[in-house]
């Protein structure tokens, strides 16, 4: 499974936290993280991450059109909801496209726990769910 990381400057050390709670889980499938998220993701943890540029400077936008030719099967998106950022409408549209293509996305740790959990399970299988109808 692909799972794409991002984190707003604020949830970074969230992120890096979460990343190392759950490094077993996440080790045993392919990461890949705006720049800056994944480079903290990656020092703290080990974990291997393949890294895009910053989400400011287009990262989100390089994850958008990997969902859009379903190369990603889960996003971790941590949000700042109290802070407005100028590139919100490259996450509006990242978010539509996961919902237009079926992907699970968690915007804040609880949500993210939750994908997870199933996620070490084995629950998450809904690509074969969705594909077998």
């Amino acid at each position: 499974m692909t799972i794409a990381l991002i984190a707003h400057d604020a949830k970074k050390e969230l992120m890096v936290q979460f990343c190392i709670a759950y490094c077993g889980v996440l080790s045993k499938h392919t990461l890949l993280a705006t720049g800056t998220t994944g480079k903290l993701v990656s020092e703290s943890t080990g974990l291997k991450i393949i890294k895009f540029l910053a989400g400011s400077q287009g990262g989100s936008q390089q994850i958008s059109s990997r969902i859009g030719c379903d190369e990603i099967d889960l996003l971790l998106l941590f949000r700042d909801p109290l802070n407005p950022k100028p590139n919100e409408p490259d996450e509006n549209v990242l978010l539509r496209l996961c919902d237009v293509h079926n992907i699970p996305v968690a915007t804040n740790i609880a949500t993210a726990e939750m994908l997870i959990h199933g996620l070490e399970r084995g629950d998450l299988d809904w690509r074969e769910i969705v594909h077998s109808k």
